[in-house]
């Protein structure tokens, strides 16, 4: 039956491709994938090969994939996603960068047998059984990075037993929290260790790179600043109205999830979302930035370093149902930072909301109350700030752990 649905995926997708632009980036990257591998492997090295679903699964891998350079390793990074793959293809972090070919079994043979890694690293939650099959056939050690657990998966379910044979095919888990030990210790698994999250180890090394950058300092000059990252229609109903309404002296920087230049123009030049001087970062170079009063990411890849900059930040994702971004990029700068209401999934936000780092609201009005009582008061900036920032310092750490532990 997996199979079969693999298959059908493979045959469906070219189709899909026509009308849509990242399924057609996602068919026609793979058609490219084997020729890149043999041109560019190098057959008297053995590779790490570490597997991301996509962007936030790279963050994620990045702090063990750098690692693992220093000492000597190259590193094979695959994506399932084209946002991902066509962010970081050629991030300097690695050797070879290729999307994962679609999990059939004579894909998976004939990346297995022509890559021939050293040992493999799934990051987070990437289950894919022929590729695990086959690693372990080949004696491959094979790990999982950061790994999440949750009840719900199909794993603890009546019907999954062959995603549970699946896991037997790993090393070792290193998972995020209690729960996702407990959950495989049900499952007859020991060989798991609660390692944390990667990801912090990534933004507290963010927070420690030079992320200047001169066209937010033009714009921003004296003033406060608020950055709306990876933000979605959704979390645009519930921000708008207070940009077109504040009177106090704020720079606005959103960074749209989204970037199409048509959702642009419609963000844009629509008064009745925005009113308001805006410029683009496209534009960035033809106009005085200072002018203006809201700026516009028409690009991406730069959001952690505009982060930087901001004295609170709204992360999107959380008003709709897309899923919310990750809160810890702004949380490591200690600012303030604003979330929508659907967070449960999320347990970094969980924590952070709980100990009031994190500010979860559910309406435009929840928004503007929320927004005036950080405008107005530097002290209550500064108190919820170090309080992310502090929950980021103790929980840094997996990294090490994960090296140790292989």
């Amino acid at each position: 039956m997996y199979n079969l649905i693999i298959y059908l995926i493979k045959a469906i997708l070219p189709l899909i491709a026509l009308f849509n632009k990242k399924i057609r980036l996602f068919v026609s990257g793979r058609k490219t994938v084997w020729t890149t591998l043999n041109e560019k492997l190098d057959k008297n090295t053995r590779y790490v090969w570490l597997h991301a679903a996509s962007l936030g699964e790279f963050e994620q891998g990045l702090p063990v994939a750098k690692a693992l350079r220093a000492q000597g390793y190259k590193i094979l990074i695959t994506f399932f996603s084209s946002s991902g793959y066509e962010v970081r293809k050629n991030t300097p972090d690695a050797d070879i960068v290729v999307y994962l070919p679609l999990d059939t079994r004579a894909n998976a043979r004939k990346f297995v047998q022509l890559v021939n890694p050293v040992m493999a690293i799934f990051v987070k939650y990437e289950f894919w059984v022929n590729y695990l099959n086959e690693l372990k056939k080949a004696q491959v050690p094979t790990y999982l990075l950061s790994g999440i657990f949750r009840k719900n998966q199909i794993f603890f379910k009546p019907y999954g037993r062959m995603m549970r044979k699946a896991l037997h095919c790993f090393t070792h888990f290193f998972v995020q929290n209690d729960l996702s030990k407990t959950l495989l210790n049900s499952l007859g698994f020991t060989n798991v260790t609660v390692s944390g999250d990667t990801r912090f180890d990534r933004v507290a090394e963010i927070a420690e790179r030079d992320n200047h950058l001169d066209f937010i300092e033009q714009f921003k000059g004296d003033a406060l600043c608020v950055v709306f990252g990876s933000s979605w229609p959704a979390d645009e109903e519930v921000y708008l109205q207070y940009l077109n309404t504040c009177k106090a002296n704020i720079k606005f920087i959103i960074a749209p999830h989204n970037i199409h230049p048509t959702e642009i123009a419609v963000l844009r030049d629509n008064k009745q979302k925005l009113d308001r001087k805006v410029a683009l970062f496209s534009e960035k170079d033809t106009l005085n930035l200072s002018d203006y009063e809201v700026l516009i990411l028409d690009t991406i890849g730069m959001l952690t370093k505009v982060y930087s900059y901001a004295d609170i930040a709204y992360v999107g994702g959380g008003m709709g149902t897309s899923g919310l971004h990750n809160v810890l990029e702004p949380a490591v700068f200690g600012i303030p930072v604003i979330i929508g209401k659907n967070y449960e999934k999320f347990n970094e936000a969980k924590e952070l909301v709980a100990l009031g780092g994190v500010l979860s609201v559910d309406s435009r009005e929840a928004f503007a109350e929320v927004m005036n009582s950080l405008v107005n008061s530097d002290e209550k900036r500064q108190i919820v700030g170090n309080i992310n920032r502090d929950y980021i310092a103790t929980k840094k750490g997996a990294t090490s752990t994960f090296l140790k532990g292989i």
